[in-house]
């Protein structure tokens, strides 16, 4: 890509700007046959989520699969306070507010209502009711014991069918949300099912991207699975787990679903 074809970025509070310029930008390949697109900015503006792929290098054909999302802006710090994976951030707080981390809805989307609660917090049933009966009481009552803060969500559907359901979930401290992710997967897959998708395998996620100091565990709903097929991710960075699933009648496509589950993870980073 050429640097007349970058997309422009807009710009920062002076303090936030200066923290992310420090910052390594990231620079996402895709490459065979799913995708290959680029992903450049400070860390707070996606060109991903713009560029054509005729701009992007050894695409030819008309469309990747990627959606376009709005161009993305962290919300402003208070002033004086450091971001979640900065070295004097010990605890790792997420000083932002929460719901204005969450990835917003790209572009014909038609966004979930019932997701935002009346205050912007989802409460916790609500999030537990996405799993299946057999082991919401068991992760309900880890999530009280580690001290589960608050639950922001936010979901759509795209105009193809693909179903898009965000959840963050904030803790204390980056020590327990560390803790917390053994509460949702082990060594061989997630630990809890979800409704109307029992079992899970690993996702091919690609490494490249995979960012720094983000912890991320990726599946697709292992055969066989019914009309639809689920994708599901955890991340975590700082005191905040994430939660991403995407389901579609006869699978959600991967390139769309790595995208979100990447832009989510940079907003939280």
């Amino acid at each position: 890509m050429t640097e007349s074809q970058t997309p422009s970025m807009p710009e920062l509070p002076p303090a936030q700007a200066g923290k992310d310029r420090r910052r390594t930008r990231a620079v996402l390949r895709w490459a065979a046959v799913v995708a290959v697109f680029a992903l450049t900015g400070t860390g707070t503006a996606y060109g991903i989520s713009r560029a054509d792929r005729a701009d992007l290098p050894g695409l030819a054909t008309h469309s990747d699969g990627r959606w376009e999302y709005p161009a993305l802006v962290r919300p402003p710090l208070p002033s004086g306070s450091p971001g979640p994976l900065a070295a004097g951030n010990k605890a790792g707080t997420h000083y932002a507010d929460l719901r204005a981390l969450l990835l917003p809805a790209p572009r014909n989307a038609t966004v979930d209502k019932t997701l935002s609660g009346t205050d912007g917090w989802l409460p916790v049933k609500d999030f537990l009711a996405q799993y299946d009966a057999s082991g919401r009481g068991e992760l309900g009552q880890a999530l009280t014991d580690r001290g589960l803060r608050h639950v922001a969500s936010r979901g759509w559907t795209t105009p193809d069918g693909t179903r898009t359901r965000i959840d963050l979930l904030q803790f204390a401290t980056a020590e327990v949300a560390e803790g917390s992710e053994s509460e949702f997967v082990s060594y061989n897959g997630p630990l809890h099912p979800l409704r109307g998708a029992p079992v899970f395998e690993a996702e091919g996620f690609p490494e490249a991207a995979r960012l720094d100091k983000v912890w991320l565990a990726a599946y697709a709903e292992a055969k066989p699975y019914g009309a639809e097929r689920t994708r599901l991710a955890y991340a975590a960075a700082g005191d905040t787990v994430a939660m991403v699933t995407q389901s579609r009648p006869g699978g959600a496509a991967a390139v769309p679903f790595w995208q979100t589950v990447t832009l989510q993870s940079e907003l939280l980073a």
